[in-house]
């Protein structure tokens, strides 16, 4: 961890990364299929011993994260594509659907390490981790991260704004993860009530979005700010080394980019879903879909590293939407109504407002309000864990599209 490169690994020759991953492969999916039967049964038929390249991986079925949700739920917690049950986990999280992850082995279970590298933390810093503990993997994720590669880490969550300046201004982080918004909360709060949280220059984020124009406010306040690309289920797939140049596809993964809705890999740079498979022994995961959407950057990466870069992200190939780093699914929508008989149809819409994420529900009703709107909010609240409005709107108004959720945000 010296220089400009995490390891040897991350510069060596794409055909011997390539040789190295298929040569490990079989021997993962043969272990999925005899310690998991969620997996001998998503893969029945295939020979694992076969699987030793792009073309032959292409021919197993992508595992989507509602057919994950599906088995979950026949089979709780993990559908049987975990090798072991949950008592044999060091932590067992519930992400938003809820999906049901256990935590990996070893010191760095998410890979995090290098994508905090790539982003300038070293050794001795403090960071100063606002992603969220409670349930889900995320604070953990870069936590175990940043605890491998030597900082110190103070596990400041979502919320309490207040107490967490107090504890910027004693403790003199040098360096934030979590999600891209917030900083500026901190920052913005920071301000106005004099308290000087200068001390942190860098960070890296994840959960949502990094719009340019929040990238540049952070850099006239002094903190240079990456961002990576993680799903609970793997952690940190690929990470940006530099500003407006992807990112670069971390180590021990193999990525693929499908055409939506189908097992089959699309042209280099044509956009569709990203698909991940892991090389986990306790959680092995083997062509996973993710639902984003992004597309491989065919030109070598300017800072050296070799791996397959990515755009980035390019929003969601189903309407499964992250919201202020949290996952909204169509199935909450879905929730939200059920218990309102009185909503004939509604639509989440996911906006911006300035550097924020927002969302309000539009909804269409026969019945007099009577408190209609303000009991939608309340249960908007409850079921997804986020704070939004609800209006309504005539009855045929809402397009008849299909859509229950309308990420109407710019990426450009």
């Amino acid at each position: 961890m010296t220089g400009e490169h995490y390891d040897s690994l991350e510069t060596r020759h794409t055909d011997e990364r390539e040789a190295d991953l298929f040569r490990r492969l079989p021997a993962l999916i043969a272990h999925a299929m005899q310690e998991a039967p969620g997996w001998a049964n998503h893969l029945s038929g295939v020979n694992p011993e076969m699987v030793t390249s792009r073309t032959n991986l292409a021919k197993l079925p992508v595992l989507r994260k509602n057919e994950l949700l599906e088995a979950q739920t026949r089979k709780p917690p993990f559908g049987d594509f975990a090798v072991a049950d949950a008592s044999q986990y060091g932590r067992v999280f519930m992400s938003p659907g809820p999906i049901f992850e256990p935590q990996g082995s070893g010191a760095d279970p998410w890979n995090g390490a290098r994508a905090l590298f790539a982003a300038g933390f070293r050794r001795g810093d403090i960071v100063h981790n606002c992603f969220a503990y409670h349930m889900t993997p995320g604070g953990f994720i870069l936590d175990h991260g940043a605890r491998a590669l030597g900082c110190a880490v103070f596990p400041a969550g979502i919320g309490n704004t207040e107490m967490q300046l107090e504890a910027i201004s004693k403790i003199r982080p040098n360096a934030y993860t979590g999600t891209p918004d917030y900083l500026k909360v901190l920052l913005d709060k920071a301000a106005e009530a004099g308290v000087d949280v200068s001390s942190i220059t860098k960070g890296l984020v994840s959960g949502g979005a990094l719009f340019p124009s929040l990238r540049a406010e952070y850099a006239t306040r002094g903190v240079d700010v990456r961002q990576c690309y993680a799903v609970a289920e793997v952690g940190v797939i690929a990470y940006e080394t530099e500003v407006d140049a992807g990112m670069v596809v971390n180590e021990d993964f193999i990525v693929e980019i499908v055409r939506p809705g189908t097992d089959e890999p699309v042209p280099t740079g044509e956009v569709g879903e990203v698909v991940v498979t892991g090389f986990s022994r306790v959680y092995p995961i083997i062509r996973l879909g993710t639902g984003d959407l992004s597309a491989v950057v065919a030109e070598p990466s300017p800072c050296g590293r070799t791996n397959m870069r990515l755009k980035g992200w390019m929003g969601r190939a189903d309407q499964r939407t992250k919201i202020k780093g949290m996952f909204v699914d169509p199935k909450q929508v879905a929730e939200i109504l059920a218990r309102h008989s009185e909503v004939d149809r509604a639509r989440l819409i996911v906006e911006r407002d300035g550097e924020q994420d927002t969302m309000r529900l539009v909804f269409e009703s026969t019945v007099a309000d009577g408190g209609l709107a303000s009991a939608l909010e309340n249960t908007l609240r409850e079921v997804t864990k986020l704070r939004g409005t609800v209006e309504r709107a005539e009855p045929g108004s809402l397009p008849n599209d299909g859509k229950v959720i309308s990420d109407e945000r710019k990426y450009d």
